[in-house]
């Protein structure tokens, strides 16, 4: 059983920072890409950052300067630095990775993590 779990959502002005966090634990041999997706209220789900276990990251336009995802391959984490947030921001955060846990690769998501960013 592998599971991913959040943490740092919270409440935060505009302008604010905050930084999530995602650790990977359980039956794991092997993670490859990891990243974060988000979804507002009434959209569909968005990717917002990536990255491999190479360290190649990749962005989405609405965040490009204002985010930086990073990853500790030896603690199998994933962490998303938001600064200069926006309203625009808001949303549950989703953890992603792809995850090679013995026998298959699978993906796997986290349970989410609320940001809202105030005006």
């Amino acid at each position: 059983q592998v599971q991913l779990v959040e943490s740092g959502g919270g409440l935060v002005q505009a302008g604010g920072s905050l930084r999530l966090s995602c650790a990977a634990s359980g039956s794991i041999v092997s993670i490859n890409t990891m990243g974060w997706y988000r979804q507002a209220p009434g959209k569909q789900r968005e990717m917002v950052a990536d990255i491999s276990r190479g360290g190649t990251t990749n962005y989405a336009h609405s965040v490009k300067g204002r985010f930086a995802i990073s990853r500790d391959n030896a603690k199998n984490t994933v962490s998303l630095q938001m600064n200069s947030l926006k309203p625009e921001d808001t949303a549950v955060y989703y953890c992603n990775a792809d995850i090679w846990n013995v026998a298959n690769w699978h993906n796997y998501w986290g349970q989410g993590t609320q940001v809202t960013v105030s005006s």
